[in-house]
């Protein structure tokens, strides 16, 4: 992972503290942050990334103490901070109404997304500044998510509403945060990602609730039917053979063959999987193929949130 300089956090520091936009590293994929306070920033963000307002946002904090601080008490809360946060998962949590949190993160709504990340580049910026921030992935809404500083690039250098990309290296998880809403009703899983489904109800002691899916009723982010997407080639998902001119997206020993063909992971590695979805979506798409063929993979562990992606990238 690339150590950032004080120079460069300092400067990203001052850019989100004067209300702009700032690309920055965690270890789930690249964030496009701004002052979760500031509304007219966080409408900076919906609009950079041509995403409806009906999608929430997640906001990013240094610690539990501070995350907290804006939402109603749930007696599950702390128990899966104490052994999650800093790191790859969301809250969802009814909001107080002393919460300085522009409605706009919400989309409205009476909950809000918190985390803490784990990244020490963002775990120092925020310190840095005094607010939390908002920061959904630093891509145009439904595209693939950003794993690297030159994804990000890709997107969005030449845009002058973006000041700063901070490069943290390579994303270590590679999938969004698992988001888990804390509801009256029971935890309910929002979307999967990088915390299994087993590991929190390990914790936790019950079963995950499920909702059904209803596009006109976003209640976090990840929830849209199409999302995660090439831009150009479809999805094709469980590929048992590959159809001429159809890239390969593989998963384990395999004799298929596609043009090109890139393999999630030789060894049937559901984590080298996950690490390696976007960046390999994103280079089969570049390819100028018309289709991608996906392998089917397991559902077991982070499978769960391996299929999700697929299955939103093909809708």
């Amino acid at each position: 992972m690339t150590k950032p300089s004080s120079d460069a956090l300092a400067i990203a520091a001052k850019a989100l503290q004067a209300g702009r936009l700032v690309a920055v590293p965690t270890e789930t994929v690249y964030g496009l942050a701004a002052n979760a306070y500031d509304a007219r920033a966080v409408e900076a963000i919906f609009a950079l990334k041509g995403r409806p307002s009906s999608n929430p946002l997640i906001s990013h904090f240094k610690d539990a103490e501070s995350a907290f601080a804006h939402v109603e008490h749930h007696p599950m809360a702390a128990r899966l901070a104490d052994v999650f946060w800093p790191g790859p998962l969301t809250l969802v949590m009814k909001k107080r109404e002393t919460s300085a949190l522009c409605s706009l993160v919400s989309a409205g709504l009476p909950h809000v997304a918190l985390r803490v990340p784990a990244h020490s580049m963002m775990q120092e910026l925020l310190r840095l500044v005094d607010f939390p921030l908002a920061a959904p992935s630093a891509n145009p809404s439904e595209c693939i998510s950003p794993t690297s500083a030159q994804h990000v690039r890709d997107y969005f250098g030449q845009n002058e509403g973006l000041s700063l990309i901070l490069d943290g290296g390579v994303c270590d998880k590679g999938l969004e945060s698992t988001v888990v809403g804390l509801f009256e009703d029971g935890p309910t899983l929002l979307r999967p990602g990088g915390v299994t489904r087993q590991a929190l109800e390990g914790v936790l002691g019950v079963p995950l609730l499920s909702l059904p899916e209803d596009p006109a009723r976003l209640l976090s982010p990840g929830q849209m039917l199409r999302h995660y997407a090439p831009k150009n080639a479809r999805v094709r998902l469980n590929a048992t053979h590959v159809e001429e001119g159809e890239a390969l997206l593989a998963f384990g020993p395999t004799h298929l063959v596609g043009t090109p063909t890139l393999n999630l992971s030789e060894a049937s590695d559901l984590e080298e999987a996950a690490h390696n979805l976007f960046e390999m979506l994103g280079a089969l798409d570049a390819s100028g193929a018309a289709s991608i063929a996906v392998m089917p993979i397991p559902s077991a562990g982070i499978g769960e949130a391996i299929n999700d992606r697929l299955k939103r990238a093909s809708a």
